[in-house]
């Protein structure tokens, strides 16, 4: 079993999962702990469980991390849940189905200290592996990110990017209302569009995934479209 570091977390790595148990343990063995802590950022590792009925909470309990189990359903419940009981000053997220790559966190909290930022999002199309997005996903996130930059006038060329870095202290400016997957793009366009805030997108790798898709291409699209209108229009209400 990894050991859980004492120190108080300079860095929170928030990972949702519901029945992720293919992908779980590669996930959090990539990220490198212990370079983060030589760097100045001792870490905790909170995977946020929706009741997986496979062996993902087990193995993220192995492999040191903080499970927080969440019945409520929603990737945007998940990622609120662990905020709320997140302790790093830095917050980081991704995926628990080894898409993102967890292994340059160190590369991109230094690039978040250099040039003095509040909110770092990932670009997938900057460097998507072959085979990692189907030309349909490819078409929707274009239509998606698209509408956002319209709609908000916010320079975002992947809205739907799960891999952030950012300062917990940002997250009372932030007027989060969903608690599916339209939070992806709102934090992003919550974040851009606040004049105060330091915001920025880099190009990262995204990989191909391990265990089954969790998304509904059609539906999901939908609502994430739906929700940009509503956001805009201010219709969006809270839903928890």
């Amino acid at each position: 079993m990894t050991e859980v570091s004492a120190t108080k977390p300079r860095l929170s790595i928030v990972i949702p999962a519901m029945n992720e148990e293919e992908g779980i343990g590669e996930v959090l063995d990539e990220i490198p702990r212990k370079e983060l802590e030589e760097m100045g950022y001792p870490c905790e590792i909170i995977v946020v469980d929706g009741e997986s009925v496979d062996r993902t909470r087990d193995i993220s309990r192995e492999k040191g991390a903080r499970v927080v189990i969440e019945p409520r359903r929603g990737y945007g419940r998940a990622y609120k849940t662990g905020f709320e009981v997140a302790q790093g000053e830095l917050i980081a997220t991704g995926d628990a189905d080894t898409t993102y790559p967890f292994d340059k966190l160190p590369e991109y909290i230094r690039l978040f200290e250099r040039e003095g930022l509040d909110f770092l999002t990932g670009n997938r199309f900057g460097k998507l592996q072959p085979g990692a997005m189907s030309a349909k996903h490819k078409f929707g996130n274009w239509v998606l990110s698209t509408t956002g930059r319209v709609l908000f006038l916010a320079n975002i060329q992947d809205s739907q990017s799960g891999m952030w870095i950012f300062k917990r202290s940002i997250l009372p400016k932030l007027t989060l209302t969903s608690d599916g997957m339209p939070l992806s793009e709102e934090i992003k366009i919550e974040a851009f569009t606040q004049p105060d805030l330091k915001c920025k997108e880099i190009p990262i790798e995204y990989r191909q995934r391990v265990g089954d898709v969790k998304l509904s291409s059609w539906k999901d699209g939908w609502r994430n479209m739906s929700f940009l209108f509503k956001k805009r229009f201010g219709l969006a209400e809270p839903e928890s």
